[in-house]
């Protein structure tokens, strides 16, 4: 519809094909992606650029020599040039990983076991730091303070649930002994 009462109604159905080529319509982002090359606004961003002929930078000069497991793709040939070394792997979680790097990336078991490995890290750790004597504040550690500081009404929601879980397996659990 048209803004001011006393200009005609245009339809797009009874313009003629002529008058939308000739007038840009305006608000239209992306239009004149089919006029010719040689008026596009974009073409000279559209020319693929030749890649790596004159490259500015030489070969990364390899980091040194590894000392701890590090796992890498089956499907490269060796190690790239940079890896991470403050974490190798131990415990039952590095066994996981191992075991992960056997299947390729593009195999789900692959990404599985290494999200497993993970959550058995977690339980790695936790025991550590008791046996090294420390409780871990398992609550700020989640962000607890956070989450109740700026999302109170989510904090007391998940208290909720998580009350109304833990009662219901302790009464399945009573049921369960009376037998």
């Amino acid at each position: 519809m048209s803004k001011h009462p006393d200009e005609p109604i245009t339809y797009v159905e009874q313009t003629e094909p002529e008058d939308r080529q000739r007038r840009p319509p305006a608000g239209i982002q992306g239009w004149g992606a089919d006029l010719d090359p040689a008026v596009r606004p974009a073409v000279p961003k559209e020319r693929t650029p030749q890649r790596f002929v004159d490259a500015h930078w030489d070969d990364i000069e390899p980091q040194r020599p590894r000392d701890v497991k590090v796992f890498h793709s089956n499907e490269r040939p060796g190690l790239t040039p940079v890896y991470g070394t403050a974490q190798p792997p131990s415990g039952l979680s590095g066994l996981i990983r191992h075991a992960a790097f056997r299947h390729s990336e593009n195999d789900l078991r692959h990404w599985l076991m290494l999200l497993f490995a993970d959550r058995v890290n977690v339980v790695e750790g936790v025991i550590d730091d008791l046996a090294h004597g420390h409780v871990p504040n398992i609550f700020r550690e989640m962000g607890g303070p956070a989450e109740w500081k700026y999302n109170r009404q989510g904090f007391i929601r998940k208290a909720v649930i998580a009350g109304g879980v833990v009662g219901l397996l302790l009464y399945l659990n009573s049921r369960r002994s009376r037998r």
